[in-house]
């Protein structure tokens, strides 16, 4: 039986992150239950038959259907604020996903350049090899962006905070610059999770999360998601049924027990953080510490106005480089 999304729209965020997207069976479990399955059984062939044809609802083949990993997606779209959300085996799963379902050879990507060193390599690498180029830009710089931008320039794409800088970039700007340009806008939400931003809320068309980071929180599992409106999640779908990068029931088993910790965790992340920041700055061999909560950061205003916490990741340069540190 699955959830009301309209209701739930309308829950308390720790409570969609608890009992947001439930799928629940005959049997009324408290909790969610787990399906391992490959596949279903039917009532008759014909029910089969709609079911695989598109032409009723219900679970076909655990490669693109199960109530457990429907359950993950359910709560996740909820949390971001997405009409749908298709998850994926990983993070870099995920993005891959949108890249071969959205661009074709000749497209232009306009990335940041403060990125996940795979996330890069996929880029310049494999995507090269396929016909589309990448330029990268500073991500803070927005003349960057706009000068950057060309004619078949069909997908901006950022992380923010980046890895390991915390680099912050606007979203909503770049938003604007990337619907000004008839593309769309792509964010790596992972380092703040849905707990401390909601990028589809200030202007991205897609939100890509690598859950193997905070959504789960115990270094369990890997997953992946993208989440955004019905249409383009729809050919992420598509082709994630197609190629089989798929979420495993078992991890959207784990991850949704992640996610119910999620706000509890980030809150204390972000607070550890700020004071062990702190701490850095204070250490006469400490050049200099990057986190979005000190007010000496250079995007600390932005990060005030878009995250509703600094996150768990801080970086530092130690005095005398290498040696020294």
């Amino acid at each position: 039986m699955a959830s009301d999304n309209t209701e739930q729209a309308c829950w308390h965020p720790e409570t969609q992150a608890i009992r947001g997207g439930r799928e629940i069976s005959e049997y009324r479990e408290h909790s969610q239950s787990l399906h391992l399955t490959s596949s279903f059984t039917y009532d008759s062939a014909e029910q089969a038959a709609a079911m695989f044809l598109g032409e009723l609802d219900g679970y076909t083949y655990s490669r693109f259907t199960n109530p457990t990993v429907a359950a993950f997606q359910q709560r996740l779209a909820l949390m971001e604020g997405g009409e749908r959300a298709i998850a994926t085996a990983t993070g870099m799963a995920a993005i891959q996903a949108i890249m071969m379902s959205l661009l074709k050879a000749g497209d232009h990507i306009l990335s940041s350049q403060s990125l996940f060193g795979s996330t890069t390599n996929l880029f310049a690498g494999l995507l090269a090899k396929f016909g589309v180029e990448t330029t990268f830009v500073d991500a803070t710089d927005l003349q960057a962006w706009r000068d950057a931008a060309r004619p078949n320039t069909r997908l901006l794409f950022l992380e923010t905070p980046s890895n390991p800088l915390t680099e912050i970039a606007d979203i909503a700007a770049i938003g604007q610059i990337a619907h000004q340009r008839g593309a769309l806008l792509v964010v790596d939400n992972s380092f703040c999770s849905p707990a401390l931003q909601q990028p589809l809320k200030l202007g991205a068309d897609l939100v890509m999360h690598s859950a193997t980071k905070y959504l789960d929180g115990h270094g369990r599992v890997m997953g992946g998601a993208v989440v955004g409106g019905d249409a383009l999640i729809e050919q992420i779908y598509l082709h994630v049924r197609t190629a089989g990068p798929t979420l495993a029931p078992f991890n959207a088993w784990t991850l949704l027990s992640g996610m119910e910790t999620l706000h509890l965790r980030m809150e204390k992340h972000s607070a550890g953080a700020l004071e062990l920041a702190r701490w850095l700055e204070a250490q006469p061999a400490v050049e200099r510490v990057f986190y979005p909560g000190l007010a000496s950061h250079p995007q600390h205003e932005l990060a005030l106005r878009q995250q509703s916490g600094g996150g768990a990741v801080v970086s530092f340069v130690v005095k005398g480089g290498r040696e020294e540190a």
